[in-house]
């Protein structure tokens, strides 16, 4: 995570002053319990014809990184496979913060902010691995599905309390 900066943590781009690093809501520092969940480079094809990476390409990263945090939890494919269960998005929200060119190192971590009876509520950041800037974060809503019957599946306790072990605070 980038070093807090001498205005409190906070960088402004344009006119929109955000928080980089440090918790919205406590104004503490919160990576405690992310996990790293993708690491990678951004090529020029997933760049636009203004040379930055296109939106197409942040959510295909961030749905790589769900998938590993998903699994680091125990929400393994052939886990899933077995149980005929999976996890099925319902929203999305990303928060672009600095524009990524060919060439940059991406680091993502995940963490969970919200676990229900039968969904949970993911967040992801996206840091640009040599400047430490935060290029984006994503919240993602998702039901747990019984994908037999194609209607919602509560979660079961030791699901939640291995899910529990991940929440974290939004950056």
């Amino acid at each position: 995570m980038a070093a807090l900066l001498s205005n409190g943590g906070r960088r402004a781009y344009g006119r929109k002053v955000l928080v980089c690093g440090v918790s919205r809501k406590s104004g503490k520092r919160a990576m405690s319990n992310y996990v790293e969940t993708f690491r990678g480079v951004i090529y020029p094809w997933h760049c636009d014809h203004q040379g930055h990476l296109t939106a197409m390409h942040y959510l295909g990263l961030f749905d790589q990184a769900f998938w590993h945090l998903y699994s680091t939890m125990g929400f393994t494919r052939s886990q899933m496979e077995a149980d005929h269960r999976g996890f099925v998005t319902v929203k999305d929200t990303i928060e672009y913060r600095a524009e990524q060119s060919a060439g940059a190192t991406l680091i993502i971590k995940s963490g969970l902010t919200k676990i229900g009876n039968s969904s949970a509520v993911s967040y992801s950041v996206m840091e640009n691995s040599e400047t430490g800037d935060i290029a984006a974060t994503w919240e993602n809503v998702s039901v747990y599905f019984d994908l037999a019957e194609r209607t919602k599946a509560a979660l079961t306790d030791a699901e939640k309390q291995r899910m529990e072990k991940h929440l974290v605070e939004p950056i």
